[in-house]
């Protein structure tokens, strides 16, 4: 598009003459050959400070809130433009599918089975990263061509409103409401309310479009009637139309499953071992089924392609084995409390199997507003209970887990508290010994990915 069209579709003033020819990016960093550089004034650094940079680095022109002296089209405010402007491209996309999913966790688990199963039956895009808000979707689907046949846009919330916004640019015929945690229970203040937020991902969906609900979930299942689209199910609920029995797990914790698809006219059934460690992950290889099976792949083509998915993403139950048999299970990139339970039930299972100890380096659960001092302590009994051997506790935030623990008077393990990630790597040198399993998991804000890189690379540059 020239500056010209873009400054006409998002109501603003074209300065200077450039062709967009790439995707639209945010940071000047990672510039795009021919792409469209946001530039944001945010409260520790302004985009437009960057924008020429990003243009001499290669980018076609900025969109901005004032000229930064390179072509560029300026509008009062440079997301809302974006925003309208994706759903320009979006609109001149007709045989686009979209499928949206939203969720208190499992998200990019979901997110990333999914997008590998669709590439497998055509061009794909997915959400990168966490670009799940107001910038990230439109990000997302501006990244969208001619030749791609589905767009997998992974949606995050804050507040009310906030994924009726996405998906009003997005238009999504597809859906998914994958559960109704605590996490961001500092906005929200109540389930309830995150299900309200969550359910307004099924309000625009066509009549001939598919919502997917997790029939495990109260809260996902009673939100079917805030759609008229088809209704389909996941879950190990009665009458779930995706759902998985017979769950074995090797000795990394890598789950085996039976998945069966109840259709019209028959039954669909298929033994199905995926790569990534942790029993938590069947549900999110299930929702990305069920949206699959929507979408119109077929059930043998779905069973296929989760059997070869990995990860797309970093620091999500990443897992090393060191020379000396230690296992380190980097899960830092985000945390809650139901997450949190899973990861360490997926460490411990894992030393049982074989045949050594569990140490579970956490830190904080960020966003959890005033449970936040119960929600870490119940997550040290958690932890106590699945029969972790050592808490090793990061920060004062989290200071909270180590009374937990030793809350649970049988637990026969050891918590110990360190001020920070320094702190936390020298203990480990000192006590991780050959054969253990060491999970790392925090929220973002904790930066405890370093821990665990320096662990497995002691020469890096984190060590």
């Amino acid at each position: 598009m020239t500056l010209a069209e873009i400054a006409d579709v998002v109501g603003g003033t074209a300065h200077g003459d450039a062709v967009v020819t790439g995707p639209a990016f945010v940071d000047s960093r990672e510039v795009v050959p021919g792409g469209l550089f946001l530039a944001v004034a945010g409260e520790r650094a302004d985009g437009h400070d960057y924008a020429a940079q990003a243009v001499a680095a290669g980018a076609a022109a900025v969109l901005g809130s004032r000229a930064p002296g390179v072509p560029c089209v300026v509008v009062p405010d440079p997301v809302t433009a974006l925003g309208r402007l994706a759903r320009h491209v979006r609109d001149r996309l007709p045989g686009l599918t979209v499928i949206a999913l939203t969720g208190s966790q499992g998200k990019t688990g979901t997110k990333d089975y999914l997008a590998q199963v669709l590439a497998a039956s055509g061009e794909t895009v997915a959400t990168q990263g966490n670009l799940n808000n107001e910038i990230g979707v439109p990000l997302t689907v501006l990244r969208a061509t001619a030749t791609t046949r589905h767009l997998v846009v992974e949606m995050g919330a804050r507040g009310l409103g906030h994924i009726g916004y996405l998906c009003d640019v997005a238009r999504p015929t597809i859906a998914a409401v994958l559960n109704v945690g605590t996490a961001h229970l500092s906005e929200f203040g109540s389930r309830e309310a995150i299900a309200r937020a969550k359910g307004e991902i099924l309000e625009g969906l066509p009549g001939d479009g598919v919502a997917v609900l997790n029939a495990d979930d109260d809260l996902v299942r009673a939100m079917a009637e805030r759609t008229g689209a088809r209704r389909r199910t996941f879950g190990v609920a009665s009458g779930s139309d995706l759902s998985w029995s017979d769950l074995d797990l090797d000795d990394l914790g890598r789950p085996e499953v039976t998945f069966t698809h109840a259709r019209a006219g028959g039954v669909d059934r298929a033994r199905v071992r995926l790569r990534q460690s942790g029993a938590h992950q069947v549900p999110n290889a299930a929702a990305a089924a069920a949206l699959a099976l929507a979408a119109g792949v077929g059930f043998d083509d779905v069973a296929a392609a989760l059997r070869g998915a990995g990860s797309l993403s970093r620091w999500r139950m990443e897992m090393t084995e060191l020379a000396d048999g230690t296992v380190v299970v980097n899960d830092a990139y985000n945390a809650n409390p139901a997450s949190m339970a899973a990861a360490l039930d997926t460490a411990t299972g894992i030393a049982a199997r074989r045949g050594g100890r569990t140490v579970a380096v956490l830190g904080e659960m960020k966003e959890l507003g005033s449970e936040s001092p119960t929600a870490h302590r119940e997550v040290g009994a958690v932890a106590a209970r699945s029969g972790v051997d050592r808490l090793l506790v990061v920060g004062e935030p989290a200071a909270g887990m180590v009374d937990g623990a030793r809350s649970v008077t049988d637990w026969p393990g050891t918590a110990v508290p360190v001020a920070d990630r320094g702190e936390a790597l020298a203990w480990l040198r000192e006590n991780v010994a050959a054969g253990d399993v060491v999970l790392v998991k925090a929220s973002r804000g904790a930066a405890l990915e370093v821990v665990a890189e320096a662990l497995v690379n002691p020469e890096g540059p984190h060590a």
